[in-house]
């Protein structure tokens, strides 16, 4: 059994020019969020194609239903994931993301699949891996651990997107 038919899809993630400008958009034209902005995310661990080089990028998390969407945003020209896909300024999707519950298992089988681990990093209780699966959907495929202060912050923004009405703040909290 495939990974993708194991685990749902449960984010998409794209690559953008301006976070703040795909955050009030997304939320006028499609009513996702509220969203929450992590400004330059550092990780207590980062691999990139085997090389300890973490860029500078900032986040976007919010809900569309039940679909979680990212908007990702890279300040600098370090090489990275959103680089091998888009230059600065370029825009687009860039993910689909997978909760899973054992990384090494889910890894093991992508692997075997034949797609490259082309980014690894840990945080606090999170592990995530980004695989080359642009041959298969045009994107990568994140695997995503599903710690529990992971699952509670992501049901919290998913609620936070039911009780979300046009013209409210679309960012809830700033990090």
């Amino acid at each position: 059994m495939s990974v993708l038919g194991r685990y749902p899809i449960f984010q998409h993630a794209y690559v953008v020019a301006d976070i703040e400008e795909a955050v009030v958009r997304w939320s006028e034209v499609f009513g996702a969020g509220p969203f929450v902005i992590v400004a330059h995310h550092r990780t207590d661990w980062f691999e990139y194609r085997g090389t300890p080089q973490e860029a500078d990028v900032s986040y976007a998390f919010g809900y569309l239903g039940d679909l979680q969407i990212q908007f990702v945003q890279q300040h600098d020209d370090t090489p990275s994931i959103y680089r091998e896909m888009y230059g600065p300024g370029e825009e687009g999707p860039h993910h689909v993301g997978l909760l899973v519950h054992d990384y090494a298992a889910e890894r093991r089988r992508l692997v075997d699949l034949g797609f490259e681990v082309a980014c690894e990093l840990r945080h606090g209780a999170v592990e995530a891996g980004y695989f080359d699966t642009r041959s298969l959907t045009g994107g990568f495929t994140e695997l995503h651990t599903d710690p529990p202060l992971t699952l509670q912050s992501f049901a919290l923004q998913r609620r936070a997107h039911q009780l979300h009405r046009p013209g409210d703040d679309p960012v809830l909290q700033r990090r």
